[in-house]
């Protein structure tokens, strides 16, 4: 099985961690410092937040103002369209914005959300039935 690593960068590493601790995720410590955390989302999959500081030693360039340009959209499987809805409450509840309506597409249901610094998350339910084919 593999696992997946997304890398962020974050202007205040303490608010994101308390944002992403209200989305319900944990925070790994064996894998945290001052200058990173490891978001646990789920059994293999993880957001590593970064400082500005800490994330310049992973890229080259200049890093991006996600509230200007998109840079990437993050979507995570919902059981329900009950479930889009109240994650994102609880975003927007937490400091993030809604960043587009949501969209019902009959066998798929999303929103979509920005978190603090403007990283896009989209929480995405499909139909069961439709996915088999």
């Amino acid at each position: 099985m593999r696992s997946i690593f997304v890398n962020l960068p974050v202007n205040d590493l303490e608010k994101s961690k308390a944002f992403f601790g209200a989305l319900g995720f944990s925070i790994n410590p064996q894998f945290s410092d001052d200058k990173a955390a490891c978001v646990v989302v789920d059994e293999y999959i993880y957001c590593m937040l970064h400082t500005h500081e800490r994330f310049r030693d992973f890229i080259t360039g200049e890093i991006s103002d996600a509230f200007k340009a998109t840079e990437v959209l993050n979507a995570l499987s919902a059981e329900s369209r009950e479930e889009v809805d109240a994650f994102l409450a609880k975003a927007v509840k937490a400091g993030g914005r809604e960043w587009k309506p949501p969209q019902d597409h009959g066998f798929m249901y999303q929103t979509s959300f920005q978190d603090l610094d403007g990283h896009v998350w989209e929480i995405v339910w499909m139909d069961p039935a439709a996915v088999q084919g």
